[in-house]
């Protein structure tokens, strides 16, 4: 009740904050404080910070607002016990009500208090339940929305998968665990016991309407906060159906005039990219023109991937909202020198182990193995020309986008596999990405597993697809 009582006294109050009574003020104590995003570790600037009568009747009510380090300032308060919050929209993101304070103010002496956002270990216990001890899990929330009309949807699925990897008697072990959660009446939803800081893939889905599906990184502090929009087929009804293809995100028959537009600049310097690949697998694409800037028309509503490439450049696939009105996206490129230096570093301390590629080789039925000598016997003039002559991988080449190595995948004739270079994992990359990363001289091993019984190490989750996994001599031009 107080809550609603703190929020209708915002709007009634409103016009006294605006012309305050300076006599009032000389009279009464001053109460002031910071207010503070826990979950962020910064001030939360433009929170709406209000104290009324602890009785909630209306007789008095002060507002205001934080500045830009988080600080307010009350004046004029006068004796009496009285209730203390704030409102801002990070809290409405989160899914919080307004976190409320009963405080006592005696004579006009002064009263320092702070506010904050709860700490993420706090909205997880609230969420979830208090965790057992030692319990490191993570919680993912959001907001589902109508992707036309951002109204909230409820009574729809937003499911979370994840790669799990676990060593027994036997080895290495793999499992992919899913959760599903069902939206509320405002469309909030939350994951419990998600993996921390590990790798999450989300989708959406109301009956046959589905989101693409996006790959999150849960932060180390266990909290992740990502909305969903979903473009909604006309007289469908909720279905708790789970997805069984779940490379492909399937559709309905829906429109595709979907707009979205931004700008692909240089990681350092942000120097506007020229001729850059921006597209949304199974949709529209398109490149930048030479000052980095990009449109992409006819592309279907609601959360989907972007993808941009650009020669010399490590490739992003990352989300985006494809929804009227959309802001401008901003994406900036790293060199392959910059991330391949990082792989580099990693190849020095773990090198080509030759006993682990052996014997993955003697134990595998699944993997294909091209050593140095293998490498050597074919000739190849770039890298991709030796995935040519494995069985169940090629390289296709358009007109309309960099070369693409497909592979013979588990729930579709052909997909992009991952692709590891020295034991790290580098993408989903084009064969012009290959073969700008690592030259065929360079090469001390590959394996390449197309079905899918591969090792657990080199697996994606979700991805169903193979990988490639390239191992290079120490000596290498990076």
């Amino acid at each position: 009740m107080r809550i609603h009582q703190l929020i209708l006294l915002i709007v009634s109050a409103s016009a006294a904050a605006q012309e305050p009574d300076s006599t009032l003020q000389s009279r009464g104590a001053t109460v002031s404080g910071l207010v503070h995003d826990s979950v962020s570790q910064a001030p939360l600037a433009g929170a709406i910070v209000q104290l009324i009568s602890a009785d909630g009747s209306t007789g008095f009510a002060l507002t205001t607002a934080s500045d830009s380090l988080g600080r307010f300032t009350l004046r004029g308060v006068t004796e009496g016990r009285f209730t203390i919050g704030f409102l801002h929209p990070m809290l409405d993101s989160l899914g919080l009500d307004p976190p409320l304070r009963e405080v006592s103010v005696r004579g006009r002496a002064p009263l320092r208090l702070d506010l904050a956002i709860p700490s993420p270990a706090r909205i997880r216990s609230v969420i979830c339940g208090s965790p057992p001890r030692g319990d490191s899990s993570a919680v993912v929330i959001g907001f589902l929305r109508d992707a036309h009309t951002q109204a909230p949807l409820a009574g729809a699925n937003v499911n979370g998968e994840w790669l799990e990897i676990s060593f027994g008697p036997k080895g290495l072990s793999r499992r992919i665990p899913h959760l599903t959660a069902t939206t509320g009446p405002t469309g909030w939803f939350a994951l419990c016991e998600v993996p921390n800081a590990g790798e999450l893939a989300l989708f959406a889905n109301r009956g046959a309407d589905s989101t693409d599906l996006i790959e999150l990184q849960i932060p180390a502090n266990g909290l992740l906060r990502h909305d969903l929009y979903l473009e909604v087929s006309p007289n469908v009804s909720p279905d708790t159906t789970k997805r069984t293809d779940i490379d492909a995100p399937f559709h309905a028959t829906r429109s595709s005039e979907g707009r979205v537009s931004g700008i692909v600049v240089t990681a350092v310097g942000a120097k506007p990219i020229a001729s850059a690949a921006v597209s949304i697998p199974s949709g529209p694409r398109t490149s930048t023109n030479e000052r980095g800037e990009w449109t992409l028309v006819g592309a279907q509503f609601g959360t989907r991937v972007l993808e941009v490439r650009a020669v010399g450049f490590y490739p992003v696939r990352r989300p985006v909202n494809i929804i009227d009105g959309s802001p401008p996206v901003r994406v900036a490129l790293s060199t392959f020198q910059a991330v391949l230096d990082t792989v580099r570093v990693q190849a020095a301390a773990l090198g080509f182990d030759q006993n682990g590629f052996l014997q993955r080789r003697r134990s595998s039925g699944g993997g294909h193995f091209l050593t140095a000598e293998d490498i050597t016997r074919r000739r190849p003039v770039v890298t991709s020309d030796l995935f040519r002559t494995v069985p169940g991988l090629g390289v296709e080449r358009s007109d309309s986008g960099p070369a693409a190595i497909k592979m013979r995948g588990t729930f579709e004739d052909k997909c992009v596999p991952s692709i590891y270079i020295n034991g790290a994992y580098l993408g989903d990359f084009s064969a012009d990405d290959v073969d700008d990363a690592v030259h065929p001289d360079e090469i001390a091993g590959i394996e390449v597993y197309t079905g899918a019984e591969l090792p657990p190490q080199f697996q994606r989750a979700l991805s169903g697809c193979g990988s490639i996994v390239i191992w290079t001599k120490r000596r290498t031009r990076w």
